[in-house]
């Protein structure tokens, strides 16, 4: 066939498809819906309705303003106040439970579970339907209580509430049934004849200490695995994000009573650190604990005294190394929202970046423009890069010492650097340091705040040197288009987690565990590893053939003999001998051991 046929072809098949445009996206639409036509019509026949608390209106202005923005009462220490943090205003009480109502909250859920550990795969696969069709048709309202009980902006609920979320569903629904299967194992030769397999049984009742920074999300993240794995849940929910929990937690109760099961099997907690305290030591068969070094330590130690087995994911102070050979435009961008999002307040926010001395004049100069061009105010009346700081002035005084220590040994500000008392009491400016060194504070302490903190490198070892140079290992990422260059670096760093040429889309990769190193924490949530981490691997074997059973051999029954020894060495040796001679002369030991006399017992 010629060119220009072949060309005339193609031109013709182009014209095709124009002229049939509108045909050709209605069969694309049809297929799609074809395909997905179970979980539209499902999720129509099964769609859930919860009351939406009124102070979710973004034009709500009903709360009176506390003149002592606290979440105290000083009146009544059994009452968490909850209030916006944005303009003070009340959004109602909630109980400081005591240690008796926690451990009442357990039993409850334990007696829950005993019915949902029955429960069928597809039953737990219905349970997680709901609840994404709820979040993806009402995502805007979970936005918008996650803004006024917190502060953050609409999309930084968007990407940390909502969407991270979403993914986790997915990837439950899709993987969650194959990774919790009873699971086939390698036998050897010595047991040839028997099967042996590992099966994941639920734990039972998993507690769970939650922070305020992702209220949504940090709650939904552990129930989802815990559910699925057929166990019950109590979250005690943070006494700064304590409103929206209600909202957030009758989600899942009315997905769960919907479906047949009692709401009991999630409970929540509220109230202070004694609340946290006694779910620790309520008899849970396992803790979460996201917070802290110093609160996890506490944890830990009370954890011990029933020997109940711990998560803890202890903050981070991630890096990220900006080489030479970055792809400038796409490093800033990453940059600004690894830095401002949610205000700075992430775990695994971006509190250091590593930048090469050969860009680091033209990074500097750069970020100075795009820092002290971002917005702030409350993210509910209007749109605004930044939000509020969740914990207030508790909050501010630790973030302006670290910046203040920082200035006074060296560091530049070129942006912010100081409370935002336009936006309001809760409000911290958008901070740009730079020319920042280990020795300072704020290289070394989370920060948690809208502070960018610029280090200069002058090579690839000095970059490692100040990244590992470090107390915290939770995530990091590395820049550079050689993806050799950038894969060594980011296998030298010494971290729990390690984006190339990203920021956090590990944690968008709900297949892989989430944790850190050294004062970090350990263990893992998140991925097969965090699914499996809410069970009881149990260990099982049988025999392959009900004829073919395990019987003591004549040498090896009471009273034993030398010759015991001697065809154990045998065993071994056939097994375990290094080339057909060591194995020919074990098999002429067990029957020399087989054969010799063994003397009557009297």
């Amino acid at each position: 066939m010629s060119l220009s046929t072949c060309c005339d072809c193609a031109t013709a098949l182009l014209g095709l498809v124009c002229d049939n445009f509108l045909l050709v996206v209605a069969l694309a639409v049809a297929g799609m819906l074809w395909h997905y036509r179970e979980a539209i019509l499902g999720g129509w026949r099964k769609r859930i309705v919860v009351p939406i608390p009124p102070e979710a209106d973004p034009g709500w202005a009903d709360g009176p303003v506390l003149a002592e923005r606290s979440i105290k009462d000083p009146s009544n220490p059994r009452l968490v106040v909850c209030f916006d943090p944005c303009s003070g205003r009340k959004l109602g009480t909630m109980p400081a439970m005591t240690p008796e109502q926690v451990r009442q909250a357990v039993a409850a859920a334990r007696e829950a579970q005993n019915k949902w550990a029955t429960s069928s795969w597809d039953t737990r696969r219905q349970l997680l339907k709901l609840l994404q069709d709820y979040i993806v048709e009402n995502q805007e309202t979970i936005c918008q209580v996650a803004a006024r009980d917190t502060g953050k902006t609409m999309v930084d609920g968007a990407f940390g509430e909502v969407l991270t979320t979403c993914e986790k569903i997915r990837w439950t629904l899709a993987h969650g049934e194959r990774v919790l299967k009873p699971e086939h194992r390698d036998v050897g030769w010595i047991m040839t004849h028997k099967n042996a397999g590992v099966y994941y049984e639920p734990l039972g009742v998993l507690g769970a200490i939650i922070p305020w920074n992702y209220p949504f999300h940090n709650m939904y993240g552990q129930l989802i695995s815990t559910l699925f794995a057929g166990n019950g849940i109590v979250l005690k929910v943070s006494e700064h994000a304590s409103w929206s929990a209600q909202y957030y937690v009758s989600i899942v109760h009315a997905a769960l009573e919907r479906l047949g099961y009692s709401k009991d099997l999630v409970q929540i907690v509220t109230g202070f650190g004694d609340a946290g305290n006694a779910l620790v030591c309520s008899g849970v068969d396992k803790v979460v604990f996201i917070g802290s070094p110093e609160v996890g330590k506490l944890v830990m130690r009370a954890a011990s005294e029933t020997l109940t087995p711990v998560v803890l994911e202890l903050g981070g102070k991630d890096c990220a190394i900006v080489c030479d050979d970055c792809d400038f435009d796409q490093v800033v961008q990453l940059s600004l929202r690894g830095t401002f999002q949610n205000c700075g307040q992430n775990c695994i926010g971006l509190e250091r970046l590593i930048v090469h001395a050969a860009i680091y004049d033209r990074f500097v100069e750069t970020m100075a423009a795009n820092v002290s061009a971002l917005s702030q105010g409350a993210p509910l009346d209007g749109d605004v890069d930044c939000g509020a700081m969740t914990m207030g002035s508790l909050a501010m005084k630790g973030i302006q010492d670290l910046v203040d220590d920082a200035v006074s040994k060296g560091a530049r500000l070129l942006a912010g650097g100081k409370p935002n008392t336009a936006a309001g009491p809760a409000f911290y400016t958008p901070t740009l340091l730079v020319d920042v060194t280990s020795s300072m504070r704020i290289a070394q302490q989370e920060v948690f705040g809208p502070v960018m903190v610029i280090m200069k490198a002058a090579d690839d070892k000095d970059a490692l040197g100040i990244a590992n140079g470090c107390e915290y290992g939770l995530g990091s990422s590395v820049f550079s288009l050689d993806t050799k260059r950038a894969t060594r670096i980011a296998n030298a760093l010494n971290t729990g987690m390690c984006n190339v040429n990203d920021f956090g889309v590990n944690y968008l990769c709900q297949s892989l565990p989430f944790g850190g190193v050294k004062i970090s924490g350990f263990d893992r949530f998140a991925g097969v590893e965090g699914l499996r981490g809410c069970c009881v691997p149990r260990a099982m074997t049988s025999d392959k053939l009900s004829f073919i059973r395990t019987t003591i051999p004549p040498p090896l029954q009471y009273p034993v003999t030398s010759a015991g020894f001697k065809f154990c060495k045998g065993l071994i040796q056939m097994f375990y001998g290094d080339g057909m001679g060591a194995r020919i002369a074990g098999i002429a030991g067990l029957i020399s051991a087989s054969l010799a006399t063994k003397p009557k017992q009297s």
